[in-house]
């Protein structure tokens, strides 16, 4: 966050912070929700680093910052553009992919409890656990038309949907009829839809197939991070949510990198690349622009981040 803001001082973006330090780590020194949330509403963007979550609840809840921040929000909808740069070497070239995913039910709707304890022999609980995964007709139309509204906007071609609904033939089949009929309305974006087990082996196996990807809330959390790892990693995608009134700005891989705290090492690009598309979609292009293509003639010449040299 602090190379975003050294990055824009120095590009003369006319921009002001409102700062907030938003933490479950460590809770007695995080700003109150209700507080950033506030904040997020009234500018209508946010940029914002990825949340820790702590081994365990204080309190005693299932839902995360993050969950109850989208929530408060009403954040359905993440994007997540996985594009290769031009300078890094990866096993596929040509990536230039969307994947969208509803992130305010699914399998990480916090609905879960212990149905049945059993006391071992060795004094070790165990027990019958019993997670709830919510899926609604409401918002997979919702989210299939955000989808649909985004390849239009952007000139997209296609749009897959990605699911299990072989087997989660209720849960899943809600959402795939739901992105079938919305469909319809798009005659002109060609459609197809894809069972998750598949996706991943052809996105490992033939990622360039794929242009707008739509998809619940679990499976677009774990192909985001593979997706990620095809172009350079988590360092170096970006991503954004969206609710209808607000946009917040934050890597696509959510990797917290807690073992970097206070070292000076962790990779900025990726919130210099959510920095950009913020500029952007706040109508100052020119700067968006200027810091995107800096960071592409930076990777270009070859001076990246360890991690990504790893990769490589």
């Amino acid at each position: 966050m602090y190379s975003v803001q050294e990055v824009f001082k120095a590009a003369g973006v006319p921009v002001d912070f409102e700062m907030f330090f938003f933490s479950e780590v460590h809770p007695h020194m995080s700003a109150p929700l209700e507080e950033v949330a506030k904040s997020v509403s009234r500018n209508g963007i946010c940029l914002k680093g990825p949340l820790a979550n702590p081994d365990y609840s204080i309190s005693g809840e299932l839902q995360t910052l993050n969950m109850k921040l989208r929530r408060s929000l009403d954040i359905y909808a993440n994007v997540v553009h996985v594009k290769s740069f031009p300078g890094l070497k990866n096993k596929h070239e040509g990536i230039d992919t969307v994947i969208v995913r509803e992130q305010t039910e699914g399998e990480y709707s916090a609905l879960e409890h212990e149905s049945v304890k059993v006391i071992s022999f060795a004094f070790i609980l165990y027990g019958v656990v019993e997670s709830l995964k919510i899926v609604t007709a409401a918002k997979s139309q919702r989210i299939a038309k955000f989808a649909f509204d985004y390849a239009t906007k952007n000139k997209r071609k296609k749009v897959t949907a990605v699911h299990k609904a072989n087997i989660m033939k209720l849960g899943d089949g809600l959402f795939l009829r739901c992105c079938q009929e919305m469909a319809k309305l798009y005659p002109k974006i060609t459609f197809e839809t894809m069972i998750v087990d598949n996706c991943t082996m052809q996105m490992v196996s033939h990622p360039q197939q794929f242009d707008v990807m739509v998809m619940p809330n679990l499976y677009g959390n774990i192909l985001d991070n593979l997706a990620s790892g095809l172009v350079g990693g988590a360092g170096v995608v970006a991503g954004a949510s969206y609710s209808s009134e607000c946009v917040v700005f934050e890597p696509g891989a959510k990797h917290t990198f807690a073992e970097a705290v206070g070292k000076n090492v962790a990779n900025p690009t990726a919130m210099l690349l959510c920095g950009a598309k913020m500029l952007v979609h706040i109508n100052l292009q020119q700067y968006g622009d200027m810091i995107r293509n800096a960071i592409a003639k930076v990777l270009l010449d070859g001076k990246v981040h360890k991690d990504i040299l790893y990769l490589n």
